[in-house]
């Protein structure tokens, strides 16, 4: 099993001596472990160059069942902590950028109060992508709309409101609200999440589409091209509401809203940790942005 960590750690940092140093062992007994690995499986698990290290074509392979072995490994070291009555535990959380944003820090900070040995494991990704990384057990639950994970169990959190994102000098910028078919003769600014755009899904039942011209994961990265003159955009309120770029954000008419939930395969297989941080979220959902 340490060495499984131990490969997880080199791959995450991407040195054989960051991850030494992180695990305190030397940097000879990590290239020992991954050199006993791969003997022990008969083929090489890891490529290294100018770039850092990656995986081989079969360590890809076989990186998701090394994960899901430390995942129920590391869930059964946690239930016996319980067991002994350790308020410890690692919760692994699965966010899209407005989250990892605008409601962690808040959330992290406050639960920390009351169970300062916690400690949290984030992998931001999207509606695709969180979900599958819960079904392969790389992460305990995630934050999605629900409608991206229908096979999944939800929780509804919060909704939040989806506004148009425009230049300053656009001729919808000063109007209060602007109708999705006013976006249609601009090049269309995507935030590519996945398998599931509360956006398109918005133009599709209206029976319209815009001239999608760019797809990008980063919301920053949107906005930036929305100052630029590049196109417009539809993104969450939670996120343009503290931005510093030279841009507008009108209502749409009608409101389009996303909602948000927590999502998660089998409550009773949650680490306790997460549970109890599932709990505390609903509790604090209305205080929530």
């Amino acid at each position: 099993m340490q060495r499984f960590k131990a490969l997880r750690t080199v791959l995450r940092l991407g040195s054989f001596t960051k991850a030494a140093h992180a695990l305190g062992y030397t940097q000879s007994s990590i290239s020992q472990m991954m050199a006993s690995l791969e003997e022990e499986l008969s083929f090489k698990l890891l490529i290294r160059s100018r770039n850092g290290i990656t995986l081989t074509q079969e360590g890809q392979q076989l990186y998701p069942f090394l994960e899901q072995v430390l995942h129920s490994y590391e869930a059964m070291e946690e239930k016996a902590r319980e067991i002994r009555g350790l308020e410890t535990g690692v919760i692994r959380v699965g966010t899209i950028s407005s989250i990892t944003c605008r409601w962690m820090p808040p959330l992290i900070k406050g639960f920390k109060a009351r169970y300062p040995n916690v400690k949290f494991t984030f992998q931001q990704g999207d509606y695709r992508l969180i979900p599958e990384w819960i079904e392969l057990g790389i992460i305990d639950f995630g934050f999605v709309s629900p409608d991206s994970c229908p096979h999944l169990m939800t929780i509804p959190v919060k909704d939040g409101e989806l506004l148009a994102v425009l230049p300053r000098r656009h001729r919808w910028a000063k109007e209060k609200a602007i109708p999705l078919e006013g976006l249609l003769s601009d090049p269309f600014i995507l935030l590519e999440e996945g398998n599931y755009s509360e956006p398109m899904e918005a133009f599709q039942k209206k029976g319209i589409k815009p001239h999608v011209a760019y797809r990008l994961h980063d919301d920053y990265a949107i906005m930036t091209m929305v100052e630029a003159g590049l196109g417009v955009s539809i993104l969450a309120k939670l996120m343009t509401d503290r931005n510093p770029y030279d841009i507008v954000t009108v209502p749409i008419d009608p409101p389009l809203y996303r909602h948000l939930a927590i999502c998660y395969k089998d409550w009773d297989l949650l680490p306790l940790a997460s549970k109890h941080f599932i709990t505390y979220i609903k509790e604090k959902a209305d205080e929530l942005p």
